[in-house]
């Protein structure tokens, strides 16, 4: 029969996930009828019947308007061979044996139902009409009724993947190759198509696959000559250990994870897509959990429930490090999308994306179940009904509360410690007391430049522009609004502005002496008046007479009358004498301007400033630690949410694990433990999950492992092992190598030596036209995949390579920002008046780390890396997706990146090596742990020949040296460029 098998087009991967639920599902009914026409036994020769061939072309099409959620449009329920009988307001809607008579028939041929533009697929019509036509027969007696919602059949129930995990025995296969089990079973499905292992591969090929699978960087030259001179037998095993025991094992898979796990440094959800400081707390105890091969189980459970596995959170006073772990990793249930703390959405609904999104990503990762897809209906493949989605939901409700939800700043622990908080209590105390001493000098100037506006305004107006800018905005008179229009220069007085007037003080001081001066004319002219006025007539006509005379001739000879009327003159020097108010009132203005002239505001809150920032410098710094928690004595009731409407609340939900895994594994949820300050349900379902019985978690895990070191996994569908996903390719070693990790006490470490001791592992790559023929897509092992390099695996092999890299573990993330031209690159955000992005991109902190330390920002992919296939976390990645595209060979040739890199890469070689040939040789081998040959070696040196001499002829200004590692860093681009670069084996 295999020759009739349909083969699924590979662009379905590209299709809507509805879309390609569809696609598949019809697919497979494809084969069914392909089958049946090719005359095959088994499908073709049997009956057809409800349960197996037609209810689930019902439930994908027709549950749910008629029947689901107590829905029956048309009083029409089919969940039911004995209700599509009985019909509805139309009358029978089947009648068996005869398919020209049967109403459902006569609907889906037309193209009626299912409405609008979901006709199903002539496959599924076709089986429609046979099984009427055979007599709509069960397999069995149907139930008395599906009040509870969760009915199964046999069928779904029988499902591979539900089924108990059981350990197969290892196949007894005569096979030089063997080195361990799983060979055995590997050779053994070979076999059936007649297919063997391929040769071992060489030592340099082995090493750079290893150091690339457990590491993500290629070997160091020195790595590479020790391991090929180490005769030892045993030499690939300790190659492996080492690899494992390297900080850089826990960084390279734990990015896996983080895959899996959704992890982001954004909230996403909205456009403003705000960042989340210290999710990297959860990002290190991943890449810790790796490195100190913490059990898979216990990494689960702390995942889900680390918060209920020591006491209360809240009582605590201080958190251990073994407790600050364990609560970091409650950060798995907060990386799901969040955009509860923005105002600008419906909050309700963002609270209930954000919960649907953080069991979507619990259900693909442990389960590996689209279990969301039962969020607002049955879903409509796998055996998870709407209900079980809700009792799901209640296991985590306690935490994920929607009706006492916090937004996510509110939702961290400080990490201070007792004596820090104390520490910072003192440092507050301080800081209140300098920031009041600034408040008030503040005030102190912004009085001070109040009163020297006002005195360069009409003084009859001064009164009442003062109390305009002293009232309140919203009080203020249409008068009093007009008085400050009037003078701008009070009106914009303000702690923003002190800046400005204080730059500005010089003018000021200038206006204010401007108008003493006008001031002092006035006053002596309006004192000299009044001595005047004082004297008898006579001597007041003598007076002005002589003060006349005098002032227009100056002549000498009036000398004794001058001194005989000197005391009666008014001058600048005798107007204090004469009229010490009037002098008094000159020399406020004097002494205003002065003061204007000296005091510097920008400086004087400057230096206070300085002293807030050093006070504030003596603070621990604080770091947050976002959890995961519940409220104490907090156990909401979960409802179930008719069509997912939060809004539509029906029947009360207990938490419980998804029905058609009880019967493998048997567990009771608790509704509130009394032995925990929490529910504790979190930490039941935790337990659960790894107890050694669940069917699934085992499975999927260890599948994912076996996807990272074989490019494709035993099951291709890692984030689905429902009906739509792909069955297992070696369905006894997957359970083998599930039940060995659990009876090794979920070792990772142990798994790994023991996959990549394999004699399947340690395969050759190289294709053949029989195994093209037979297994195209390398399905069975007969070799090992050709791989190309992940996104951040290859920025850090360019960082590595040209001696770049800056290995440090842990710590905030390396902050991403928008350059001029709109690209995302490295760098924090500086952005100029207009808003227009300005500082440098490549020379900071950091700016060299392991790309697993970049700032994941869901808005802002990193160019370099999306261009690569960066996954997106949406709300996660199941599976990383490999295009081959003209942009990414235009990124390697263009980007600012790679040609800064070449030319670093360039200067390393000549640093470390005199002779051109041993740079470019040195320079080969970093790249592709392979020695370059003679006539390879040749035409680099030619070309770096020619090159040198271009750049000389086109720049006179440049030294042969100059030219010579220019050309140099040609050759580097080059090698940095090549697919034999890109590509793993």
């Amino acid at each position: 029969m295999n020759w009739c098998k349909l083969v699924v087009p590979t662009c379905a991967s590209s299709l809507p996930t509805s879309a390609l639920n569809m696609h598949t599902f019809s697919s497979k009914l494809w084969t069914y009828t392909l089958l049946l026409l090719c005359g095959g036994s088994g499908l073709a020769s049997e009956p057809r019947t409800f349960e197996k061939d037609v209810r689930p072309i019902l439930k994908a099409h027709c549950f749910h308007c008629h029947g689901e959620s107590g829905v029956s449009e048309g009083s029409l329920d089919v969940r039911l061979r004995r209700w599509l009988v009985r019909g509805g307001d139309s009358g029978e809607a089947i009648v068996p044996g005869e398919p020209t008579d049967s109403l459902l028939l006569e609907r889906v041929v037309q193209g009626d139902m299912p409405p609008e533009d979901k006709r199903l697929s002539e496959a599924d019509i076709s089986i429609l009409r046979e099984w009427i036509q055979q007599g709509a027969t069960t397999a069995r007696e149907e139930p008395e009724s599906l009040d509870n919602g969760d009915y199964f059949t046999e069928e779904e129930r029988s499902f591979w993947s539900f089924q108990p995990i059981a350990r197969p025995p290892v196949p007894s296969i005569a096979a030089a190759s063997i080195r361990n089990p799983i060979d055995a079973f590997i050779i053994n499905r070979l076999r059936q198509h007649e297919l063997e292992l391929s040769p071992e591969a060489d030592r340099r090929t082995l090493i750079r696959r290893l150091t690339y699978d457990l590491w993500g960087l290629p070997p160091d030259p020195q790595m590479v000559e020790s391991f090929l001179a180490d005769s030892d037998p045993a030499a690939y095993e300790r190659l492996v250990d080492r690899l494992l025991a390297s900080p850089r094992y826990g960084e390279r898979w734990g990015r896996h994870w983080l895959d899996v796990a959704g992890y982001a440094d954004s909230d996403g959800y909205t456009e403003a897509d705000t960042e989340r400081e210290f999710a990297y707390l959860y990002r290190d105890y991943v890449i810790d959990s790796f490195n100190h091969n913490l059990p898979f189980d216990r990494f689960i459970q702390e995942q889900l429930a680390g918060d209920e596995m020591g006491p209360s959170v809240a009582a605590a006073e201080e958190l251990s490090p073994s407790r600050i772990s364990q609560l970091a990793a409650t950060g798995f249930l907060r990386m799901a999308p969040d955009g509860t703390a923005s105002a600008a959405v419906d909050r309700d609904v963002a609270i209930n994306e954000s919960i649907a999104d953080t069991l979507d990503i619990v259900g693909t990762s442990l389960l590996g179940l689209t279990v969301g897809c039962a969020r607002c209906h049955d879903h409509r493949y796998d055996p998870i009904s709407h209900a079980d989605y809700h009792r799901f939901r209640a296991i985590f409700e306690p935490a994920l509360d929607w009706k006492a939800w916090q937004p996510p700043k509110q939702r961290r622990r400080s990490l201070y410690t007792p004596a820090e908080r104390e520490q910072k209590a003192d440092i507050d105390r301080r800081l209140a007391v300098a920031e009041e001493t600034l408040r008030k000098r503040k005030q102190e100037h912004l009085d001070r430049i109040l009163h020297e506006e006002l005195l360069v305004v009409p003084e009859d107006k001064r009164l009442l522009i003062k109390a305009a800018f002293e009232a309140k905005a919203a009080h203020r008179s249409p008068l009093q609004i007009a008085l400050l229009e009037e003078y701008p220069s009070i009106a914009s007085i303000s702690p923003g502005s002190l800046y400005l007037y204080s730059n500005k003080r010089g003018r000021r001081a200038d206006d204010i002496e401007r108008v003493a001066a006008e001031l002092e004319t006035q006053f002596i002219e309006r004192t000299q008046l009044e001595r005047t006025a004082s004297l008898p007539p006579d001597q007041q006509r003598e007076f002005l007479s002589w003060l006349s005379a005098t002032t227009a001739t100056q002549n000498a000879q009036d000398r004794p009358r001058r001194e005989a009327f000197a005391e009666l003159v008014v001058t600048a020097d005798s107007l204090k004498q004469f009229a010490p108010d009037r002098f008094g009132e000159l020399k406020r203005y004097r002494d205003a301007a002065a003061r204007c002239r000296e005091l510097d505001a920008n400086a004087d809150l400057a230096k206070l400033d300085a002293e807030i920032k050093s006070i504030r410098a003596l603070a621990p710094p604080e770091q947050f630690v976002r959890l995961l928690t519940e409220p104490p004595d907090h156990t909401p009731t979960t409802y179930l949410f008719l069509r997912g409407d939060h809004q539509q609340a029906g029947q009360a939900c207990e938490p419980s694990e998804l029905t058609v895994l009880k019967s493998a594994s048997p567990t009771t949820i608790p509704h509130n433990d009394p032995q925990l300050p929490t529910t504790g349900r979190r930490l039941a379902y935790a337990k659960h999950l790894t107890n050694g019985q669940h069917p699934l978690v085992a499975r999927v895990l260890i599948n994912r492992v076996w996807l990272q070191h074989f490019g494709r996994g035993l099951v291709d569908s890692p984030g689905d092992f429902g009906y739509l996903g792909s069955e297992p390719t070696h369905p006894a070693l997957l359970d083998w190598l599930a039940t060995e990790w659990m009876q090794q006490g979920w070792d990772l470490k142990y798994m790994h030596r023991l996959i990549l001791g394999s004699a399947t592992y340690r395969q050759q790559s190289q294709r053949s036209e029989k195994r093209d023929r037979v297994d195209p897509e390398n399905a069975w092992y007969a070799r090992m995949s050709v791989r190309r390099l992940e996104s951040e695996v290859l920025r850090d092999a360019i960082l590595t390579v040209s001696h770049s890299m800056l290995h440090e573990l842990h710590g905030p993330p390396v902050p991403v920002k928008e350059d001029a031209v709109g690209q995302i690159v490295l760098g924090r955000e500086m952005l100029d008046g207009e808003r227009k992005p300005t500082g440098d991109d490549s020379d900071f902190p950091g700016v060299s780390r392991r790309s697993v330390y970049i700032q994941v920002r869901r808005s802002r992919p990193l160019a370099v890396l999306e261009t690569f296939d960066l996954p997106t976390v949406t709300p996660n990645c199941t599976q990383r997706s490999f295009s081959n595209v003209a942009t990414q060979a235009l990124m390697l040739m263009n980007s600012k990146f790679t040609t800064q890199q070449a030319d670093l890469f360039a200067a390393d070689l000549v640093r470390s090596n005199s002779e051109v040939a041993q740079q470019i040789a040195a320079a080969w081998q970093r790249c592709y742990t392979q020695d370059i040959t003679p006539s390879v070696l040749d035409s680099l040196l030619a070309f770096v020949a020619t090159q040198s001499d271009l750049f000389l002829a086109r720049d006179n200004k440049l030294t042969a040296e100059v030219a010579h590692h220019k050309a140099l860093a040609s050759v580097c681009h080059a090698l940095l460029s090549s697919n034999e670069f890109l590509y793993v084996d």
